[in-house]
């Protein structure tokens, strides 16, 4: 038995009993085989007459009955295995940094966890109830034929071996051919998930066409993966049926010409007869499971290969989060903040679409943080990204000097697959561990991170499946002041979706983030609207209002009413 089932069958006694019940009922099938084949033998020869007839009856009721109950104890110890290592795979790659390390993709892990697992099936209720009748059944039928005709006996005993012999030789691919057919669907499945989540980004970007051909491409792998193993598993059925075939006519040929001869009494060459094929059965029966169980053990090897990893990070010789820096945390400094003037701007998504903005005409001064409130739909999102380039105005001018490229957080923002150091130093890959410390500082990240199994060398999986929502929020903002070389903010609601002591961190690592800098700010909470100089209501893609909250700050630093505004310092929020 695999190793890591062994294990897991040994660690829980209900299934361990299951299993018990499933194998002790098809050996006690299998030994019936003997019973019948004497009874029947003696029927047909006219040695046993009357009763005889009710006891092979209930032989025959007896092996059906042990057979449905392997397959109800079999039954229940697959779903209880396979519930048992989903449950501790599930719980293992929601462990900071497990799925990273595991080397599979998110939509390969689901098709291992789902598809993969089910295929346990074949191993636990036909290899194994298999395997136990094959060390069982054929040395039983060989000592009862020694007994009846050692001639036959002797025969049947040459001729054994060559079953499991020719089956070796067959399927000595069987395991790399398997294993291949389970990376090829793993790896398709992995990949459709993928980009069932970037549909919209494909779609935008005309690539999805593409992708259904990567698609289709990685289909076909499948199918030929997949149609490889059944040719070597139609061959392995074949070889074994020829040389079954061959092994039972030297029995039978031989039995016959000596039942003619009248050296052989009938009762005895009917048992030989009867009996000879069932030592031959279950090797051919074990044959056949193991090409079908093949699949389900590439699948457990995966499983505790993933179940085996220590927590141990890959590589953490260049990750930030060991020992001290001894030096001041800081992050560099800010540059210009640059002013913003649209004017008449329609957008549209999509030729005939209605207009996202309609004549929008707004000016932000340098340095001026301006809040976008309004329903779902009112066109808020659709500005800033008009404001990073990712639409286009069908008409009207986007003004932004100096220009540079801006500093953004999204609502659901995306962490990739990788340690938590390389995650926030995404837009600054040459920052110092100083800075991404003073960075996740500043983000009111570092207290979290810091109980994190292994700081910021912490290997996050794919999408930062492992935090919560206001922890990937954090670290967001940690990889904006990681990179402040721009002067513009663009916050798109970064406080949804996130409880009150969550959002409070968060608004106050954005105040810091947007201090001395223009932020344009999604903002429907109203901790997030306090931090605007201005308040733009929009309905429709329209402006509807344009409410100043606090005086606007000049390009120097001075107020517009002639009074002097404090300039924030470049390391607001790493103190």
């Amino acid at each position: 038995m695999h190793k890591g089932l062994l294990e897991s069958v040994r660690s829980d006694h209900i299934v361990l009993r299951h299993l018990s019940v499933c194998l002790a009922a098809a050996v006690l099938a299998g030994l019936f085989v003997l019973i019948q084949a004497e009874l029947l033998a003696g029927l047909l020869s006219g040695r046993h007459t009357g009763p005889v007839w009710a006891a092979l009856v209930g032989v025959v009721a007896a092996r059906a009955l042990l057979g449905w109950a392997q397959a109800a104890a079999a039954a229940r110890t697959a779903s209880a295995v396979k519930r048992g290592l989903r449950a501790r795979l599930t719980a293992h790659l929601n462990r900071p940094g497990a799925a990273a390390r595991s080397g599979e993709r998110s939509g390969e892990l689901v098709t291992l966890v789902g598809r993969g697992l089910d295929s346990l099936d074949a191993y636990l209720t036909g290899y194994l109830p298999a395997a136990a009748v094959a060390a069982v059944v054929p040395l039983a039928v060989l000592v009862r034929l020694t007994a009846a005709d050692w001639t036959t006996a002797l025969v049947v005993l040459v001729t054994l071996p060559l079953i499991p012999l020719f089956g070796a030789l067959v399927g000595r691919h069987t395991k790399a051919v398997t294993e291949r057919q389970l990376r090829e669907m793993t790896r398709l499945g992995g990949h459709f998930l993928d980009v069932v989540r970037g549909l919209p980004t494909l779609r935008a970007f005309g690539r999805a066409p593409h992708q259904a051909t990567v698609i289709a491409r990685m289909a076909h792998g499948h199918r030929t993966a997949t149609m490889r193993a059944l040719r070597v598993a139609f061959l392995s059925s074949l070889v074994l049926e020829l040389a079954a075939s061959l092994s039972l006519a030297l029995v039978a040929v031989p039995v016959g010409l000596r039942l003619l001869s009248g050296t052989l009494d009938l009762s005895t060459a009917l048992l030989v007869l009867l009996l000879a094929p069932e030592a031959y059965l279950p090797l051919r029966q074990l044959g056949a499971q193991f090409h079908a169980a093949m699949e389900g053990v590439t699948a457990a090897d995966a499983v505790f290969r993933i179940l085996a990893d220590p927590g141990e990070p890959r590589s953490a010789a260049t990750d930030a989060g060991t020992g001290n820096t001894g030096g001041r945390l800081s992050v560099p400094a800010v540059t210009a903040s640059p002013g913003i003037r649209l004017t008449g701007v329609t957008v549209r998504h999509g030729p005939d679409g209605p207009a996202a903005l309609d004549d929008v005409s707004l000016e932000i001064a340098p340095g001026e943080r301006v809040a976008l409130v309004g329903e779902s739909g009112a066109g808020k999102s659709t500005l800033l990204r008009l404001l990073m380039g990712f639409v286009s105005a069908e008409r009207g001018t986007v003004r932004v000097e100096p220009a540079g490229l801006p500093l953004y957080v999204p609502q659901r923002p995306h962490l990739f697959a990788g340690s938590v150091a390389e995650n926030i130093r995404l837009g600054a890959p040459d920052a110092s561990e100083a800075e991404v410390r003073a960075a996740a500082h500043a983000a009111h990240a570092d207290g979290f991170v810091a109980r994190l199994p292994d700081g910021y060398r912490t290997l996050l999986g794919e999408r930062g499946a492992e935090l919560s929502a206001g922890q990937r929020q954090r670290v967001a903002l940690a990889r904006a002041f990681c990179a402040p070389s721009s002067g513009l903010v663009l916050l798109d609601e970064p406080t949804a979706r996130l409880d009150a002591g969550t959002e409070g961190a968060v608004t106050s690592a954005a105040r810091a983030l947007t201090a001395g800098r223009t932020a344009v700010i999604v903002a429907h909470r109203p901790a997030m609207i306090a931090l605007a100089d201005r308040v733009v209501h929009l309905r429709d893609g329209r402006i509807v209002s344009d409410t100043r909250r606090r005086s606007t700050p000049g390009p120097a630093g001075r107020r517009q009413d002639g009074t002097e505004r404090e300039a924030a310092p470049a390391s607001e929020g790493a103190r």
